[in-house]
């Protein structure tokens, strides 16, 4: 056994979903995979735009979703939720959505949700999701993950794209100022809400051994 697969520990989703055959399993992860790209695509309609990049409740899914499916399945649920906006399903903030979504401002933290869903799932593989300080450090530090695509990419498309005059400045205040603390609280409420989850299924593992 690899040193990675065995410090993986189960996440939420191996534990409320153990089929007994491979094809059982695929279909388990077919449905996890497309449950989190409902999620993720109900908390983007909670949104403000408030400039190029709007806030929206996106992240508070990502992190959610990355943590109970894990690494692997949380990667692809936002990837299929990528494809599916692309595809003109109506799953972004706001009402636009198809091809030309490619060269929209936020398009690019868009793309950063597949990597820090695959982050959120690491840290809750190596069970850090369990304890609410250790969730919440985690939890941030996959927060911080969309932002190292998604402001580059922001700026390219305002300066090539929009014709707008890009600088330091204008980059910090249109795509990362306003983030902060909304991104904290999601964090932290994230934070709250995966390891009562944990604390659930603890309960009920224990009620069904009496």
């Amino acid at each position: 056994m690899s040193l990675s697969a065995a410090a993986r520990r189960p996440v939420l989703a191996d534990l409320l979903a153990q089929p007994s055959s491979r094809a059982k399993a695929f279909a388990v992860d077919a449905a996890l995979v497309l449950t989190g790209v409902a999620f993720v695509a109900l908390l983007a309609k909670v949104s403000f735009f408030i400039g190029p990049v709007p806030i929206t409740g996106q992240t508070l899914g990502v992190i959610v979703v990355g943590a109970a499916l894990g690494s692997r399945r949380g990667a692809a649920a936002l990837t299929t939720y990528l494809l599916a906006g692309l595809a003109g399903a109506p799953v972004f903030a706001g009402a636009v959505a198809g091809p030309a979504y490619v060269l929209s401002p936020s398009f690019g933290f868009i793309l950063g949700f597949i990597p820090a869903a695959f982050v959120a799932g690491w840290f809750a593989e190596r069970a850090w999701d369990r304890k609410p300080v250790l969730a919440f450090v985690g939890f941030v530090a996959a927060s911080i993950v969309p932002f190292l695509v998604g402001v580059p990419y922001m700026a390219l498309i305002l300066g090539v794209v929009v014709g707008t005059d890009v600088t330091a400045a204008s980059v910090l205040g249109a795509g990362v100022l306003p983030f902060v603390v909304p991104g904290l609280i999601k964090a932290g409420f994230a934070a709250v809400l995966v390891p009562a989850a944990w604390l659930g299924v603890s309960a009920v593992e224990r009620r069904s051994r009496r």
